[in-house]
């Protein structure tokens, strides 16, 4: 991963003082509100609906133990005990007190970590496959490429004040893991037909009140052209995006007011210019960044342990078989921890929890741990005759849920328990889903299985691309909660469809269990996917079991 050089450093620190600064302002009474607002934010701080919540930036989901513990320790010196990890790969706490934030800030950059950029009409956190660098199935790690990104954007001058807040995803697979096509610059990088390495570049992906998947602008781009082509893009937004109305002020609104072909045209105009008078990233900047991502020193060793441990203990075997996937070394895993323990809050972690993860990663997985957009940690890289210590640790610690990727692996926000924009509650919802459903057994036949909660039109919960998405609305002053289906967050990117009348808090549960329940009648067979079978055929049967004609008058 990249360490911080002095530049970063001194950067860091000059914001945490200057940070500190206005704080100080702020409690005196010189700075008001609305003067602090714009000055918090772009250093990750919300009010939200009890407390201030402090954003801070995981890049491309990338931790160590030494960033990990320290995380755990801010939790316990000025929060409560815990963070929440979020589906941009950040960690949020909830409750900070602001004459504590600047020696927060001080601490992160202890480790080389901040919160800068992490709000604001800026490039926001740059996110990539929480698999990069163990997968089987990419062709590069996408990491150096976030990486120089997130050089590139950090404070960029022409760049600090856009239309909105605007978000770059990465993968380098085919199979999309990062949920890039929601971002408003999606990059896979792909090869060309004489092999050469460049990226698919999509634009217009967002989700909230107007929800799209982007649109390919450019089929191939040479990977020296990357940067000047993106500044192409911001360029065109930020001189054509709408300022008038925040609520269509996204990139992905423009590509839908304009068309991508009047898009693709604008962004190959200022291209052509920026390319003309690039000079090309310095050599030793990309060396030095590509060595940062370089493979860790993989070690051999014998798996006979693994193949026993696997063969005759069943809740490991269960945990392997549910939460680990190959690597690419085939002595090796890529282990998901999940934090969606039965009941759970999803995406929370408590600071021992944390502080044991650090241990894991750094005794069993090449101190490498990852966070993913789906609100769980990811140990990329652990040799398979470490699987049973670590299972045994995870177990132990109440970390050891083998549902990922299956009905309880809920995503969800924070929704009215903290947010101040929130108008339903999404956590309970996810809670008592996961209840509903909370025999192991039963979850793997149900198979995969992507629920996703969020407690406004925001769609922090990442609803819209939900294999079942739940979005919670105030109907005056009452929750009311509606479902969409077959949505999809992956390669084959699709928004859910309504599917009709929302319900009561009381009533959103039994309505999933219903839809999982005609899945299962439905399905030709196990091995067949909420998702396939949803595809196949249609919304019909599943609207069916939602509105049966005795239980909803009002069945659309």
């Amino acid at each position: 991963m990249y360490d911080y050089a002095d530049f970063d450093r001194a950067f860091v620190q000059g914001r945490v003082a200057e940070f500190r600064d206005q704080v100080e302002r702020r409690i005196a009474g010189s700075l008001t509100e609305e003067e602090f607002l714009p000055l918090r934010l772009r250093n990750g701080l919300y009010l939200q609906l009890h407390a201030y919540m402090y954003r801070i930036a995981i890049p491309y989901g990338t931790l160590n133990s030494r960033k990990l513990r320290q995380l755990a320790m801010i939790s316990e010196r000025w929060d409560r005990g815990y963070g929440h990890f979020t589906t941009r790969t950040n960690i949020q706490f909830n409750w900070p007190k602001l004459r504590d934030v600047p020696d927060m800030m001080a601490a992160l950059a202890e480790v080389g970590m901040h919160s800068i950029q992490t709000s604001g009409n800026c490039v926001r956190n740059v996110t990539a496959d929480h698999f990069a660098g163990a997968a089987a199935d990419e062709i590069e790690d996408p990491r150096a490429t976030a990486e120089l990104l997130r050089q590139w954007s950090t404070d960029h001058p022409e760049f600090a004040w856009l239309p909105r807040k605007f978000k770059i995803g990465i993968t380098a697979a085919p199979h999309d893991r990062a949920a890039t096509k929601t971002h408003d610059i999606a990059l896979r990088i792909v090869r060309d037909a004489e092999g050469a390495v460049g990226y698919e570049v999509s634009v217009g992906g967002g989700l909230g009140r107007t929800p799209m998947i982007a649109k390919t602008v450019r089929e191939f781009l040479p990977k020296a052209e990357l940067l000047p082509y993106i500044e192409a893009i911001l360029e065109v937004y930020n001189l054509a995006g709408r300022r008038d109305n925040k609520h269509k002020a996204r990139l992905k609104i423009l590509v839908h007011e304009i068309g991508i072909d009047e898009v693709r045209a604008r962004v190959e105009a200022v291209f052509e210019e920026r390319l003309a008078a690039f000079r090309g990233v310095n050599p030793g900047l990309l060396a030095e960044i590509e060595a940062a991502f370089a493979p860790p020193a993989f070690v051999a060793l014998p798996t006979e342990d693994y193949a026993r441990a696997h063969a005759e203990d069943p809740v490991f075997r269960s945990w392997v078989d549910v939460n680990c996937v190959a690597h690419r070394r085939d002595d090796y895993a890529i282990a998901t921890i999940s934090l969606k323990p039965i009941g759970g809050t999803p995406g929370d972690a408590t600071a021992a929890q944390m502080r044991l993860v650090a241990d894991l990663a750094e005794a069993y997985a090449h101190d490498e741990v990852r966070v993913s957009h789906e609100q769980n940690l990811v140990l990329p890289h652990v040799p398979r005759a470490h699987l049973p210590a670590v299972h045994a640790a995870l177990r132990e610690a109440g970390l050891a849920t083998a549902n990922v990727g299956l009905v309880s692996d809920i995503i969800a926000c924070p929704g009215m328990d903290y947010c101040s924009l929130a108008t339903a509650r999404s956590i309970p919802i996810a809670q008592q889903i996961a209840e509903t459903f909370a025999d192991l057994d039963a979850q793997r036949d149900i198979g995969p299985l992507k629920i996703k909660v969020s407690g406004c039109i925001n769609a922090c919960g990442h609803h819209h691309v939900g294999h079942i998405g739940i979005l919670g609305l105030d109907r005056a002053g009452v929750e009311n909660y509606q479902i969409t289906l077959g949505g999809d967050a992956a390669e084959a990117a699709a928004i859910g469809e309504r599917a009709g009348p929302g319900f009561a808090y009381d009533e959103i549960v039994p309505a999933v269990e219903r839809l999982i329940e005609a899945y299962l009648d439905h399905r030709l067979e196990p091995g067949e996917s909420f998702l396939e079978a949803y595809r196949r055929l249609g919304a019909a049967p599943f609207k069916a079991a939602l509105y049966p004609p005795e239980e909803r008058s009002d069945a659309a």
